[in-house]
């Protein structure tokens, strides 16, 4: 990941991309997978004594941030709020069963323990899986100052330096582990035109600005880059933009996973796209990464103590998990034994669920801490060696990938050519369920 003074994201964007890498892997057969060198941007959360004694979450692709209570304390972000805000689905267990069975895998972790909670139409991507049809994935990846989008958003930053940064992802994305031979990253500076930009004017052409400012809260003063950026984000959700691999055809439909704050782009895409006659993109919505210092909180550029950065030595991880991470154990060793301690909010157990791959284990760690027998030091001990194995790992795999690895993935003229796996243990097709979101 970048450095520091350069990335505004912790690990949550590389288990994002982690993620993208199980699922266009062996588990479902994904055509390929795009990877668009570009991500969120947060802003702080406003101070709650300008904001009266109470004001509702706040989740936009530019701003997220919880509710604010009566008393004044700023609360954790209301996930069941947002499927019914937003109109999604829930991922159930009938969803991972049905998962499980045409794949012949347990959903990954993020899947099975609700990192990824929330979709649209993923049942029919399962359909399509089992019917041995195509579809691709597209996603982004990139702390909060890189590419046009950034650029468009912070007036501070310079052309020459997003593209740096969009570059420094580029290598970020490959250290995780893709197949060249089924993964495109792109940087819409570099990539946009032909067949890609006409799809930008196709789709600019189906959204007015009354649909982008109900959409995003925009106001008279935002720049119109900021409105049009709605349907460059839109594109890539197309088959068709991406002619040197699918030619002209729009049939094979795309899967987004994405933070939930990015729902809205593909909300209004998901309109364009019956308009446009082309698939309408699937999405799977991911919950936002803990800061250190409590779900009620979220990781800052401006401060580095908020989150872990892929780029931390051993002796950093082990700091800001000691000093820095928000623990839900008691005030005294007594108290601890007695009372148990809360893994709702006990960022070092809420990590676990991210990295620890053994569910078993994780299960007793946690009954364990609840029930006062694990202290919080010993809980944050084994966060730290996770941790530490994770970040290494990526450090070494990272070191290796070169600016030729960087050339030939973002290399728009390179062919790919689709392939499809079959499904492990084909059952007879079950229709899509009659709710269909928008």
């Amino acid at each position: 990941m970048t450095e520091v003074d350069q990335a505004a994201a912790g690990i949550s964007s590389v288990n994002l991309a982690k993620y993208a890498k199980t699922l266009s892997s062996t588990s479902i057969p994904v055509l390929l997978t795009i990877f668009f060198v570009s991500a969120v941007s947060t802003t702080p959360a406003p101070d709650p004594a300008t904001q009266g004694a109470v004001a509702d979450q706040v989740v936009t692709p530019w701003d997220v941030q919880g509710s604010v209570s009566a008393d004044g304390k700023q609360q954790a972000i209301d996930y069941d709020k947002l499927i019914e805000q937003f109109g999604t689905r829930r991922i159930d267990e009938a969803l991972l069963a049905r998962f499980e069975r045409l794949t012949g895998k347990r959903p990954h972790v993020f899947l099975r323990r609700g990192m990824f909670f929330s979709h649209r139409d993923f049942d029919k991507i399962l359909d399509r899986y089992e019917q041995g049809k195509p579809f691709f994935l597209y996603t982004g990846r990139g702390p909060s100052s890189d590419n046009d989008e950034k650029f468009l958003f912070k007036h501070e930053l310079k052309v020459e330096q997003t593209k740096a940064f969009a570059r420094q992802n580029a290598r970020d994305i490959i250290a995780v582990g893709f197949d060249l031979k089924k993964t495109f990253i792109f940087s819409n500076y570099d990539y946009m035109g032909g067949a890609f930009y006409q799809n930008v004017s196709k789709i600019s052409r189906q959204i007015t600005y009354s649909q982008a400012k109900a959409t995003f809260g925009f106001s008279e003063s935002d720049n119109i880059g900021k409105v049009h950026f709605a349907a460059i984000q839109a594109a890539p959700s197309f088959s068709n933009s991406f002619p040197q691999i699918f030619g002209t055809t729009t049939n094979p439909p795309c899967l987004i996973p994405c933070a939930i704050d990015q729902d809205p782009y593909f909300r209004l895409t998901r309109d364009v796209a019956q308009k446009l006659k082309y698939q309408k993109p699937t999405l799977l919505h991911a919950k936002f990464f803990p800061a250190l210092q409590g779900p009620q909180t979220k990781m800052s550029a401006s401060d580095p103590n908020s989150s872990i950065y892929m780029s931390d030595t051993p002796s950093q991880i082990k700091n800001k998990i000691n000093r820095h991470g928000f623990s839900g154990g008691q005030e005294t060793e007594e108290e601890h034994r007695r009372l148990g301690g809360d893994t709702e909010v006990d960022v070092s157990y809420q990590y676990l669920r991210f990295f620890l791959e053994d569910d078993a284990e994780l299960e007793q760690l946690g009954k364990d801490y609840r029930a006062g027998t694990l202290l919080t030091g010993q809980l944050k001990a084994k966060c730290i060696g996770q941790l530490q194995k994770f970040v290494a790992d990526f450090q070494e795999r990272k070191a290796k990938v070169t600016d030729k690895d960087i050339d030939e993935f973002m290399d728009a003229t390179r062919v790919i050519v689709p392939s499809m796996g079959k499904p492990v243990a084909p059952t007879p097709t079950q229709p899509s369920e009659s709710h269909s979101s928008r």
